[in-house]
């Protein structure tokens, strides 16, 4: 998912998918343990940083709603 759409959502959006984002690589760990390989390697590094991509949109919120209330 772009950046773009990731700031069209709300904060309540964004923590589930962050949360569905965490379970997905949870199960790719587990997958790659159980049988030594991922069905898809390449995938972890897309969830990272996806994950990583919803954090800075909700602490850049924060950031921003903190300044606004001062």
């Amino acid at each position: 998912m772009k950046v773009k759409e990731l700031r069209e959502q709300n904060a309540d959006e964004l923590l589930t998918r962050e949360k569905n984002l965490k379970k997905e690589i949870f199960e790719l760990r587990q997958q790659k343990s159980s049988s030594g390989k991922a069905e898809k390697p390449s995938r972890f590094n897309m969830v990272r940083k996806e994950i990583a991509r919803i954090q800075t949109i909700l602490n850049e919120r924060k950031k921003q709603d903190g300044k606004q209330a001062k």
